[in-house]
């Protein structure tokens, strides 16, 4: 015991000694300011930085792309043809875009495009040539642009990832539809699947009619079962509901080739582009809406959501629409394709 006491004795003092140059040392950093006070100013400092710049980017890409875009477009018939027939000679989109019976014979090994890793109906584009196609993008630039009456007016129609076509954007959007993309993130996104009821899926694409609903079936193996649980939905309830098709992986990889020969190094192109692609091997004219990959509108500078319906931000590490946009733009440039950017004149 009284070792004990001597011992406590001994630490006392010192334990009071370090709590003294503790208090000291902490009261000596405060008054010279070597712990800063909360404060997020540095990572203001960097974000807003980094935000000027994506901006100021933005703000170039706009300016540049304004400079190479003309409303008085005149179609150039020989450009026309000659980059429509360099198009099919590389991807064969009126034989190969779909896989059919004919493409893609019974007991056919079918590579994945998006891997490198079931044939259908015939060809449903046959040998036909429609006069005038309308690729329909999702951009904002649609909002309040009065463009559905002209989208209504061409012969084929395509539109991309099941957009919404109701009252709201009749009027922008039109309600005309010819074929629509199906990429299977909506299908998990908004049906579940359709590991679950399946009926809400069918009664969803009555406004898209007897289209063709195009499905990346083969582009990756996550999106197999999801798409021919798609097919075999339709086929159940679906009488009066747009016909399902599968997109030619093969087709896509040709695709994916020709663009990169032309310097589109992307991931993989964007629905629009693969769409605008069709287009131009299956229509004498074609015509592209809501494809302005800006959130600023082109007239006014004006802020614009990313989808005439929604502010929902696309894949930017998978797809490059500003780069793809450029390529769409010369193509404008050369009388090959038009594109629409602002309101529409009533026909």
């Amino acid at each position: 015991m009284r070792v004990m006491r001597t011992l406590m004795l001994w630490l006392l003092p010192i334990i009071l000694l370090c709590s003294f140059c503790s208090v000291a040392f902490w009261i000596f950093l405060s008054n010279n300011n070597v712990i800063p006070h909360p404060s997020s100013r540095i990572p203001q400092k960097s974000s807003e930085t980094k935000s000027s710049k994506g901006c100021s980017k933005d703000n170039v890409l706009i300016a540049k792309a304004l400079e190479n875009y003309s409303h008085k477009w005149k179609k150039h018939e020989a450009n026309f043809k000659r980059f429509r027939s360099l198009l099919s000679s590389k991807c064969h989109a009126v034989s190969k875009a779909v896989v059919t019976q004919n493409n893609t014979p019974l007991g056919s090994n079918v590579i994945y495009d998006g891997e490198r890793r079931k044939p259908l109906q015939e060809q449903p584009f046959g040998n036909a040539t429609w006069e005038s196609c309308a690729v329909v993008g999702n951009g904002g630039i649609l909002a309040n642009s009065s463009c559905g009456e002209e989208i209504n007016s061409a012969q084929f129609v395509i539109r991309c990832n099941l957009p919404p076509l109701d009252n709201r954007y009749e009027k922008d959007v039109g309600n005309k539809t010819s074929l629509v993309t199906a990429n299977p993130s909506i299908l998990h996104e908004k049906y579940s699947g359709l590991m679950e009821r399946r009926r809400p899926f069918v009664e969803s694409l009555r406004p898209y009619g007897q289209a063709l609903l195009l499905l990346p079936a083969f582009s990756y193996g996550h999106s197999t079962p999801v798409s021919l649980r798609a097919f075999y939905t339709l086929e159940d309830f679906g009488s009066d509901s747009p016909l399902p098709v599968f997109l030619n992986p093969e087709y896509l990889r040709r695709l994916l080739k020709f663009w990169r020969e032309r310097g589109l190094n992307s991931v993989r192109p964007s629905t629009g582009l693969i769409m605008a692609s069709l287009a131009l091997e299956i229509c004498s004219n074609v015509h592209l809406y809501g494809f302005w990959p800006f959130n600023k509108h082109p007239n006014d500078s004006r802020p614009i959501t990313n989808h005439y319906y929604d502010d929902r931000e696309s894949k930017k590490n998978v797809h490059s629409m500003p780069t793809e946009f450029e390529h769409l733009l010369k193509l404008h440039k050369q009388g090959v394709i038009r594109i629409h950017l602002g309101e529409c004149q009533p026909t």
